[in-house]
C-alpha cells in the first residue's frame, strides 16, 4: 500500500500545481517579456493600493461553496473597467464563465 501511495505522490509532484497560467496568457497576447514584466508589476502595484484585488482572491471567492474546478482565469479591461473572468467546469462537465468586478471582488454574472 505504501508503495502505490509514494507513486501517487510522486506523479502529483510531477504534475505541478493547477492554477493560472500567466505565460500561456502572455503568449496568446504576443506580449514581450518586458511588457508582461510590466503588466504584473503594475498588477501588484494596484493590489498594494487597494485598486484591485488579485486573480488569487478571484479564484478563492469563486470556488467558495461552488463544486467542480476552475480551468482557468484572465483579466479584461483595465482601471476602473477591470473585470476577471473564470471558466469553470461543474461536475458533469458543464462549463461556464464566471465574470468579477477587479477592484471589488464582487461576482457580476456567470454565463
Amino acid at each position: 500500500m505504501s508503495r502505490v501511495l509514494t507513486v501517487l505522490i510522486a506523479g502529483l509532484i510531477a504534475v505541478g500545481p493547477v492554477g493560472v497560467d500567466v505565460a500561456s496568457a502572455q503568449s496568446r497576447r504576443g506580449d514581450s517579456p518586458l511588457v508582461s514584466q510590466f503588466r504584473q508589476d503594475r498588477a501588484r502595484e494596484e493590489a498594494r493600493e487597494g485598486q484591485r484585488i488579485s486573480a488569487r482572491d478571484v479564484v478563492r471567492r469563486v470556488s467558495a461553496g461552488r463544486e467542480g474546478r476552475m480551468l482557468n482565469v484572465s483579466e479584461r479591461g483595465s482601471g476602473s473597467t477591470l473585470t476577471y473572468v473564470v471558466r469553470w467546469e461543474y461536475p458533469g462537465g458543464r462549463i461556464s464563465d464566471i465574470t468579477v468586478d477587479g477592484r471589488t471582488g464582487r461576482i457580476l454574472g456567470e454565463r
